[in-house]
């Protein structure tokens, strides 16, 4: 009888204290865009290789031509390229992910707002769409270094109307350089925080589609810039 009882309270105090264990293993839950649900940290089954963003599409100084204003921002979605047009021939190139099949799109906006660590809440045509998926998504999520949405955000307004695309930081970095978004332009935070402190509401946003179609009217890209020389040299190799 002792035994018996012994045991049994030994199973009852294993099971509270997995059942109170339980919360703050859920508590660190990170939106995966790919499934489109909420995973705890040891439901992602990468290798620390996999999680790495590939050398193309970390953050360069780059020799550009092209017709579009300084202060400008081009998105190749086809490239998985966002440029910050400096002038004088030059450009700041970051890596970015972009809308998977079906979630492309192209044409120009503006920056309509901004916001550090910005909430998210996400377009009621998501929330239907997942839940007819089977896949539940939140109203709405707090900022902070958890949430979709990342570090910042930059709105895209059209006609002075939120178009509910958005340049944002991630909190899945390896997925930089792939079409996996519903629409939006992802960066990694450090890029999106940098981008953040240079592109003002009114920004010109111009965006190049899935297909590349057009590209040779906005933008040609001419390889890295040179540390401390200037635009000929770096094009035509003078010294």
């Amino acid at each position: 009888m002792t035994r018996t009882l012994s045991a049994a309270i030994a199973a009852a105090t294993l099971l509270t204290t997995l059942a109170f264990a339980a919360p703050a293993e859920a508590g660190n839950r990170y939106f995966n865009h790919a499934s489109g649900q909420w995973e705890a940290e040891n439901q992602r089954r990468m290798s620390p290789s996999m999680r790495k963003v590939s050398p193309e599409f970390k953050r360069r100084s780059v020799v550009i031509e092209t017709g579009e204003a300084p202060g400008t921002i081009i998105v190749d979605s086809e490239r998985k390229f966002l440029y910050y047009v400096e002038g004088q021939g030059r450009a700041t190139r970051y890596g970015v992910g972009v809308g998977r099949e079906g979630f492309g799109w192209s044409g120009q906006m503006k920056v309509g707002r901004k916001a550090e660590w910005p909430g998210w809440t996400p377009p009621k045509e998501m929330i239907a769409r997942e839940r007819a998926n089977g896949r539940i998504i939140p109203p709405y999520m707090e900022g902070g270094p958890q949430n979709p949405l990342g570090a910042a955000a930059l709105y895209l307004y059209r006609g002075g109307q939120d178009s509910i695309f958005r340049i944002h930081g991630t909190n899945q970095p390896w997925t930089i350089g792939q079409n996996m978004s519903s629409g939006c332009i992802r960066m990694m935070n450090e890029d999106v925080q940098h981008l953040y402190g240079r592109a003002d509401r009114g920004t010109k946003v111009v965006v190049i589609g899935p297909d590349g179609a057009g590209r040779e009217r906005v933008y040609r890209e001419a390889g890295i810039a040179a540390r401390g020389a200037n635009l000929l040299d770096t094009i035509f190799g003078g010294g």
